[in-house]
């Protein structure tokens, strides 16, 4: 498969944009138990 630099910098971007949106998750599922107790 042939992969341009801007492809890899998109595959990075979207990579980053999941995990961030992952560890906010986190942090919300974390905290609303921390609430409940």
């Amino acid at each position: 498969m042939y992969l341009d630099d801007a492809v890899i910098f998109g595959l990075v971007t979207v990579a980053m944009m999941v995990a961030f949106m992952g560890g906010w998750i986190a942090f919300i599922v974390r905290d609303s138990r921390k609430k409940k107790h």
